[in-house]
């Protein structure tokens, strides 16, 4: 199993990254010797890879860091790097290796006090890999500052430094970083790539496999949860009730208030399982003595952390929100299909029923509202509006068609 297999569907992608790590192989192997490099090559300083959510941006990336950092002995003997098994392709895929550093937006933004270090490091030598590599997984929530500083590394790079950047589309970052990039655009999988990948990597039924792909349209992450979570899947169900329990104005409100509430719930779990634990790791390292007392003037590095994690919370209810609004989308848009007679295979068969009902009791038109309304309702938190407000006015929205 090489690095590339995890890349559902972008076989051109892959081909691409596979020759650049080849010449990035021997570019290294000639330092290495003393030799000149080679004349042309396909491996360059900085990437931008874009594409649609669950296209695979970041799996696509981390597959080239790792492949980048691929020792396998059979490099030698003409092997391509990218094994997946040696120690330089298994812990950059699982994020450990030591010359492999990720950056992700923890709230909205990615901050210029989370970028100051990792361009410092962009400016050494590899510790013990083969290239010291950044992927910034977010690149589209830069703000003002940090994509300064991006910027400057990305012009004068070390001459062993990668920078991994991924957005959803190219105009999400600033000219002139992309200008210095090779720009790799990933396309959403086909449904048939995605069932088939459950069936061969997670041991999925194939008629499991083919709903979920067929639900999530393609999308690589969400089918994977969905076929192997009980509880995503639950929530999903959830979630395709609401359209059938907004036909008054307390049932519209009800739904809002428990799509919300779920979402906190999503964070709240994943605050569970990490911020204790992140608390507790920061401060011993700051010698904290028996019975927790701080040593003076470290009080302000636990505020920064407990900042940190309650913009990561508000991220992490922002993105549950993110799949109830997909979902909501995915079903009325199964309604238009049934409205207006079309051939596209419904993406939620398991709610047909409902989907019927709908559709013989509306119009396209109104339709067309209610999806438009949700599409509002996602902008509205994009501007920071309460979740709750939000979502309630969406739901009276969709009452109202």
């Amino acid at each position: 199993m090489t690095v590339w297999d995890d890349l559902v569907g972008q076989e051109r992608v892959s081909d691409q990254l596979a020759a650049a790590a080849r010449d990035a192989d021997a570019l290294v192997t000639a330092a290495a010797a003393g030799t000149p490099p080679p004349e042309a090559s396909k491996m360059t300083h900085a990437w931008l890879f874009t594409g649609p959510p669950g296209a695979g941006r970041n799996q696509a990336a981390r597959a080239f860091a790792a492949a980048l950092q691929c020792v396998s002995p059979d490099r030698a003997l003409g092997g391509a790097p990218g094994c997946g098994f040696c120690d330089g392709c298994h812990t950059a895929l699982v994020g450990t290796h030591a010359d492999v550093s990720s950056i992700a937006a923890v709230g909205s933004q990615i901050l210029v006090e989370a970028m100051r270090d990792t361009v410092r490091k962009s400016f050494t030598a590899p510790a013990n890999g083969r290239w010291q590599v950044i992927l910034v997984e977010d690149a589209e929530r830069l703000n003002e500052k940090s994509a300064n500083a991006v910027l400057k590394a990305v012009e004068e790079p070390a001459p062993r430094t990668v920078w991994l950047l991924c957005a959803p589309s190219i105009e999400d970052v600033l000219p002139t970083i992309r200008s210095r990039c090779r720009h790799l655009n990933l396309s959403t999988p086909s449904v048939d790539a995605v069932a088939d990948m459950l069936v061969r990597r997670e041991g999925i039924e194939p008629d499991v496999a083919a709903a979920v792909a067929r639900a999530t349209q393609g999308h690589v992450d969400r089918a994977r949860r969905l076929a192997t979570d009980p509880a995503a899947r639950a929530r999903r169900a959830s979630v395709l009730k609401l359209p059938l329990r907004v036909e008054d104005v307390g049932g519209a409100l009800k739904a809002a208030q428990e799509l919300v509430d779920a979402a906190a719930e999503d964070a709240k779990q994943l605050a569970e399982e990490t911020d204790g634990k992140e608390t507790e790791e920061l401060k011993a390292a700051l010698g904290a003595t028996q019975g927790g007392r701080l040593p003076r003037g470290t009080a302000g590095v636990v505020k920064d952390l407990e900042d940190m994690q309650k913009r990561r919370r508000t991220r992490t209810q922002r993105d549950s929100l993110d799949v109830a609004l997909t979902d909501l989308t995915s079903f009325y848009r199964d309604v238009l299909a049934l409205q207006l007679g079309s051939r596209v295979a419904i993406a939620n068969a398991d709610a047909e029923d409902a989907l019927e009902r709908l559709a013989r009791g509306s119009s396209p038109e109104s339709t067309l509202r209610r999806i438009e309304a949700i599409a509002a309702c996602g902008e509205a938190l994009d501007r920071n509006v309460a979740p709750l407000l939000a979502v309630e006015a969406m739901t009276m929205a969709l009452r109202a068609g």
